[in-house]
């Protein structure tokens, strides 16, 4: 039996030429929480269109199509202005390359209909398939993240299994021009941090799916790096001149 629809919640699925496991993610997903919005971005490999099926049967189901690519962070700004319009408060952000535990989906979802005001980070447990660069490299990311929250409690910067408050997170996309692709998860965590909003970090599974089972990945190592890099920078400058803001956070925070 499906999963009553939620009228404040939903998961969003930025998805580019994620093959066929798009479509397997969102029936997965689909069984364990609704509605659910697939924003295609700009793919040309036909996964856009193999949830045709999907659509036919879960009216709950939606699919957003972006004629140009925007990236990770534009598409995920393109469903947030659609969830908004139609009054949804809060949306669970994941990929759609089979990387995330969808049986997450749900306690996420749940904590956060409990905890409104919270903004609840997935903390990736990795398995043995998980590449020794990505577990290794996120490290240094982290620990500049933690430096521009004075170490408020965002304890991984990159990981894209995330419920974001709406409002807030639309804001401050509309009033930026960056955190558009990669950069994403880790500007809007420190950001929404930086507006007064509290991190929940909890667990969730990664796994690795091969390429023979239809695992893909558009992370490009000298690319997206500096694109952090330029992102860290910003956001030091950012912490120094909202200090004593962060220092009250943290007062505040009782830490």
């Amino acid at each position: 039996m499906p999963p009553s629809p939620s009228a404040t919640h939903l998961v969003l699925l930025p998805s580019y030429n994620s093959g066929a496991m798009l479509a397997r993610v969102v029936e997965a997903v689909a069984a364990r929480w609704l509605p659910v919005w697939v924003v295609v971005d700009a793919s040309t490999d036909g996964s856009g269109e193999s949830l045709e099926p999907i659509l036919a049967a879960h009216p709950q189901v939606r699919r957003i199509t972006l004629p140009v690519n925007a990236g990770k962070g534009g598409a995920v700004l393109a469903g947030l202005r659609e969830a908004a319009a139609a009054g949804f408060t809060h949306a669970l952000v994941m990929d759609a390359d089979g990387q995330h535990d969808v049986g997450a989906v749900g306690p996420f979802l749940e904590r956060s209909q409990r905890e409104p005001g919270a903004m609840l980070l997935g903390e990736p447990v990795f398995g043995p398939d998980a590449p020794a660069e990505r577990v290794e490299g996120r490290r240094i990311g982290n620990w500049w993240a933690n430096l521009a929250t004075l170490w408020g409690g965002i304890h991984d910067s990159l990981f894209g299994f995330r419920v974001y408050p709406i409002a807030p997170t639309l804001g401050i996309l509309e009033a930026i021009r960056t955190a558009r692709r990669f950069d994403f998860d880790t500007e809007i965590a420190v950001r929404l941090y930086w507006a007064g909003v509290r991190p929940v970090n909890l667990p969730v599974a990664v796994s690795y799916p091969p390429r023979a089972e239809g695992g893909v990945t558009h992370f490009h190592y000298l690319r997206d790096n500096l694109l952090l890099v330029g992102t860290h920078t910003r956001l030091f400058f950012g912490m120094l001149a909202r200090l004593p803001r962060l220092v009250a956070l943290r007062h505040n925070a009782g830490v």
